[in-house]
């Protein structure tokens, strides 16, 4: 009877986490100045979430109009979701070569505050809402 009890406390407790990470999972996109300025997919492999983000650079002062062209995916890594918050780092080593080769990683917290809506922030930055697709 025990060894049953505790198969289905394991069971709840593996169903328990995928039903957590439901809520994070996808692809969140977030916008500055009606251009894009992050992509993020998030995955639970295995009941393991994994991840990359995009970030977009935005050119304002070159005369054109504001326009934004992709970054390169970059690992999300120390991945922590606690049912409504998102604690992530990024790699900082080639946002700006060769100034950036030895910056630590950047600390994000993506905070869910609605169905498929989010609000993403680094530490020192404005707040960036995403949305899930």
């Amino acid at each position: 009877m025990k060894v049953l009890l505790l198969f289905l406390a394991s069971c709840a407790g593996v169903a328990s986490t995928a039903h957590n990470t439901s809520a994070i999972r996808g692809v969140w996109r977030g916008q500055m100045d009606g251009l894009p300025a992050i992509e993020m997919t998030i995955s639970d492999e295995g009941g393991e979430l994994t991840g990359a983000i995009v970030f977009y650079l935005i050119r304002h002062n070159d005369g054109q109009p504001p326009r934004s062209s992709p970054g390169g995916p970059e690992p999300m890594f120390n991945m922590k979701f606690d049912g409504t918050t998102l604690n992530f780092r990024v790699s900082h080593r080639r946002a700006h070569p060769p100034r950036t080769r030895i910056d630590p990683p950047v600390s994000f917290r993506l905070r869910i505050t609605g169905f498929n809506n989010g609000v993403l922030t680094r530490e020192g930055k404005e707040p960036l809402v995403l949305t899930r697709e």
